[in-house]
């Protein structure tokens, strides 16, 4: 998986804890952002339906059905980037 702020590699070995953190950015990995479920746009941000609401999507919880994603950093980048142009667009000349 990758850590959703750094983009940092990190190897499960078997699953990620309540309390792992980035061995890089020390952020919590055991994070929304950082599960496969992970949706935005979606009721609650996830694809579980029966998943505890979890109002910050970054911050450690103690959700049972966390599922690591390869993808996460990925997510983080294309919302940056979008953010980038919107406001290219509508900066002020």
């Amino acid at each position: 998986m990758n850590c959703f702020h750094c983009g940092r590699a990190i190897e499960v070995k078997e699953r990620v804890g309540f309390r792992d953190e980035c061995p890089q950015c020390e952020r919590p990995l055991h994070v929304c952002r950082n599960c496969g479920f992970y949706e935005p746009g979606l009721n609650n941000d996830c694809r579980e339906t029966q998943a505890e609401r979890v109002v910050e999507k970054d911050r450690a919880n103690f959700c049972e059905y966390f599922a690591p994603s390869g993808t996460a950093h990925a997510q983080l980048s294309s919302a940056v980037a979008a953010r980038a142009n919107l406001e290219a667009l509508f900066k002020k000349k």
